[in-house]
């Protein structure tokens, strides 16, 4: 392992324990992702398990809670803790504009959320996070898993000097780009903006790495090949590095809550023609700083 990719490694699992005085924190991995205990998020929040889970969100940046069962206005409750919500682009009609519905069995062609992406990149003001949570597995139980990658991690694993290279640039992201050729709805007002290729999130200022496939159109300051070559390096990057990455297996009552601005996902779609079903809440974000 490069000497700069072992410092930052060495700079996350050598950090003290957290302290937790009414959560209980099991990590996924070393470097990403928590599972939270005992907490029902359907039930008020006391203002210092608020905290504490502020802290666990910004730490690990993914969350999940178990053996949770939730009506809608609970779901969209407990997001509301964290910020505004986020309105679903393409409401389906008469459905609660905050709810996206997740679901996918026999009669599906296509999924959401499979291969590597962070959510609506290409809005102005990219979300803040999402809340998924799965009420249907696939038949045993198996398959369906999501995996999240730590887009920090992905920025730092870089050599310094591609850390540097990237550090002026901006791209596109072009929200068509995700209807490969489909036929776009015509009530979709389909955002086109412009971000850094290395931001800082908001809260804790660390840089990441803000680009993904689905949406990113190509870099600005260089030729469409250069640009082809370096995105299709930095993909390859993020799907190739197991060690940036954590898996969460769904089971019924999942509740997973991802840091939009600095985690990518994938929904791995391996059990067709079986059924996953499930509902998204989401907050709205800010836009991303250089």
């Amino acid at each position: 392992m490069d000497t700069y990719a072992l410092e930052a490694i060495e700079r996350l699992t050598t950090r003290p324990a957290e302290l937790y005085e009414t959560l209980t924190i099991t990590p996924l991995t070393p470097l990403l992702g928590a599972e939270v205990s005992d907490l029902d998020v359907g039930r008020d929040l006391t203002p210092r398990q608020e905290k504490e889970l502020r802290h666990a969100f910004l730490t690990y940046h993914v969350l999940v809670f178990r053996d949770q069962d939730i009506t809608a206005e609970q779901h969209k409750r407990f997001a509301g803790l964290f910020g505004e919500l986020h309105p679903v682009s393409i409401p389906e009609k008469g459905s609660d504009p905050y709810i996206l519905k997740i679901k996918a069995d026999g009669q599906s062609r296509a999924i959401a959320g499979n291969g590597w992406h962070a959510d609506g990149t290409a809005d102005e003001e990219p979300s803040l996070g999402s809340m998924l949570y799965i009420t249907d597995v696939p038949e045993g139980g198996s398959g369906g898993d999501t995996l999240f990658a730590n887009m920090h991690l992905a920025y730092e694993l870089l050599s310094p000097a591609m850390r540097e290279f990237l550090s002026g640039l901006t791209a596109v992201h072009d929200g068509a780009l995700p209807w490969m050729g489909q036929p776009i709805p015509p009530e979709y007002d389909v955002p086109h903006n412009e971000h850094p290729v290395i931001a800082r999130h908001p809260e804790t200022g660390r840089r990441l790495l803000f680009v993904n496939r689905p949406y990113t159109s190509h870099i600005t300051q260089l030729s469409r090949t250069e640009s082809t070559a370096l995105l299709d390096m930095l993909y390859a990057h993020i799907a190739q590095t197991p060690l940036i990455q954590c898996r969460v297996r769904w089971q019924p009552g999942t509740m997973t809550f991802w840091d939009n601005r600095c985690v990518q996902h994938h929904a791995i779609w391996d059990y067709f023609p079986h059924r996953r079903y499930g509902s998204r809440v989401a907050l709205k974000g800010s836009r991303p700083q250089a």
